[in-house]
């Protein structure tokens, strides 16, 4: 069952590269008493997540923070640390904390996981936008193909 508005976040271990290594964070304590835009891509450095999605919600941060967001984050069945160096490559950094689903374990517990194994790729996450606050979704966008649902200014726009 795919997660809907209303729905509480599932909980689950996603991880976060820092300077000091890799931090397992719990969805339950990451979405506590706060307001965050997550959004998903099929895949780091892949070209319309580099090219438009991330970038897009890097670009957006400020006027999204200016709306209440407290936090943005990009999650990805990536490891924390293409992530972390994803992020680096995109100028994210202060702007959109990069995460880490490396097992699918959040795109399976959201309903919102598909499998690209044809394509070399195994699991991944579809690609989405959500606003979570305090745990609770208030509002979910899941693009079948491009990316204008999830993107920073139809999120933007919806806040």
């Amino acid at each position: 069952m795919t997660i809907a508005v209303g729905d509480k976040i599932p909980s689950v271990t996603v991880q976060h590269k820092t300077a000091d290594g890799i931090d397992q964070v719990s969805t339950d304590e990451f979405f506590a008493g706060r307001k965050v835009v997550l959004f998903a891509v099929p895949g780091a450095f892949t070209p319309t997540c580099s090219q438009k999605h991330l970038p897009g919600f890097v670009a957006k941060a400020d006027a999204l923070k200016a709306k209440g967001v407290d936090e943005i984050a990009c999650i990805a069945v990536n490891d924390a640390f293409v992530m972390d160096a994803w992020g680096k490559d995109q100028d994210a950094e202060g702007k959109v904390t990069m995460l880490a689903d490396g097992s699918a374990k959040l795109a399976k517990a959201l309903g919102l996981d598909m499998d690209l194994t044809e394509r070399g790729m195994g699991p991944r996450s579809k690609r989405y936008a959500m606003v979570v606050d305090d745990g609770k979704v208030t509002a979910l966008n899941v693009d079948e193909s491009g990316f204008e649902k999830s993107s920073a200014e139809t999120i933007l726009a919806a806040l």
